[in-house]
């Protein structure tokens, strides 16, 4: 009976999913460390012993997600949730509503090292994408017609960038949306592949940001742009981009954006062109400036 008890609980063992709250920087690393019931004393081994857990997990079949842990953030759900930061199952009970709500990467067998930077990409892109929803909610109403501006401008962006994506010529495309504001610029990133049927496929969570912060720069008219990169296997890479301008995307000649590319942001001075590229106009986007949006 011992002996069909152990091996139940073992299989029991491999059916939990379990999450990792991961430190990735050394200074974040260094200050866990003020709580003495966290052992660890030497980041580059602490990264070391949790590679070694995540394959010994993988062997057994059990599935493991990686989530970042903020130690600013932790201790701020402690005070919320008057829980003693310095204990064990704080952290673990921080790390399970991480996994409920905050980015995080399966581990599926690749280097630490790249799991890391997935992490750390995914973690930037969700603050992004609610930074960028916040300031839209808040936009309010316009004075005229009522209309939600915030809204409006989603609907707005959500056009523009399915007419980006219907116009472009065939390849993986990897699309970059820049809008100054303050306190700092948002940048947001999307990849649209190419499937074998011709039909670009899409990461939904990177379509929500990216069209979120141009809606926002639509909404807000704040500068800023859309640049593109299409890349085939049998030719050279082709670059197109546009300025927002006003309530839409205004292209930028196949001059301005070689100069875009070709000039250094702080210093001004050229910069030699990529070899293999062809820095081209954009598509005509055949877009109506009365297109759905808002237009007071």
């Amino acid at each position: 009976m011992a002996h069909t008890d152990q091996t139940t609980r073992r299989d029991l063992r491999r059916e939990i999913a379990g999450t990792i709250g991961l430190l990735t920087d050394e200074h974040d690393f260094r200050t866990m460390r003020r709580y003495r019931s966290f052992t660890f004393d030497d980041h580059a081994a602490y990264l070391h012993q949790v590679e070694a857990l995540l394959k010994t997990r993988a062997a057994q079949g059990t599935h493991t997600t990686i989530a970042l842990f903020d130690p600013e953030e932790y201790a701020e759900f402690c005070t919320a949730a008057g829980l003693d930061p310095d204990a064990p199952a704080s952290r673990s009970r921080f790390t399970a509503e991480l996994a409920a709500n905050g980015p995080t990467v399966p581990y599926e067998g690749q280097p630490l090292a790249d799991l890391l930077s997935v992490l750390v990409d995914e973690a930037v892109r969700q603050a992004t994408w609610e930074y960028a929803s916040h300031l839209l909610a808040h936009l309010g109403s316009c004075a005229t017609c009522g209309e939600d501006l915030g809204r409006a401008a989603f609907t707005r962006a959500s056009r523009l960038l399915l007419r980006v994506l219907e116009t472009a010529p065939p390849g993986n495309r990897h699309l970059v949306c820049s809008v100054s504001g303050s306190p700092e610029t948002l940048v947001s990133v999307l990849h649209a592949d190419d499937e074998l049927d011709g039909t670009p496929f899409i990461d939904e969570a990177e379509a929500l940001e990216f069209t979120s912060v141009l809606a926002l720069g639509l909404a807000t008219h704040s500068p800023g742009g859309l640049v593109m990169r299409i890349s085939t296997p049998d030719g050279p890479d082709r670059i197109h981009g546009w300025r927002l301008r006003g309530y839409g995307l205004e292209p930028l000649t196949a001059g301005e954006v070689f100069d875009a590319y070709c000039t250094d942001v702080e210093s001004g001075d050229l910069i030699a062109p990529e070899s293999n590229v062809d820095y081209c106009a954009p598509p005509d986007l055949g877009d109506d400036h009365r297109s759905p949006g808002h237009h007071h």
